[in-house]
């Protein structure tokens, strides 16, 4: 009773392959059915493999882009890049560099 099919639930027993084979005449066409492994033939698997390839592929070099200002990636990853690379390079100006004795004045003005 539990495994049998009822219109207000909608739920149908799974399905068992017959004992037998099944019939086919021989003036019917001949065919042949493709294989698969749980309802996934061959092209629907390499179907899916060039999606998901593809929206992997998209979003590493988005993540790419997005952390390219973060440091560690910028002079690891980004710097590498053959033609973008010197974009990346971020060299601090001299004028920009505190020497100790300015910044032991910074930290005493600023602490005031």
């Amino acid at each position: 009773m539990a495994g049998e099919f009822h219109p207000s639930t909608g739920i149908t027993p799974p399905k068992q392959n017959p004992g037998y084979a099944t019939y086919r005449s021989p003036y019917g066409p001949k065919y042949n059915t493709q294989r698969n492994f749980h309802g996934w033939t061959l092209k629907h698997a390499t179907r899916l493999g060039m999606t998901l390839g593809a929206f992997g592929g998209v979003a590493g070099v988005f993540a790419v882009f997005f952390f390219a200002e973060v440091p560690k990636v910028r002079n690891d990853i980004m710097v590498k890049v053959p033609i973008i690379g010197q974009h990346f390079v971020k060299e601090i100006p001299a004028s920009d560099n505190l020497h100790a004795s300015q910044l032991v004045i910074h930290y005493e003005v600023t602490r005031v």
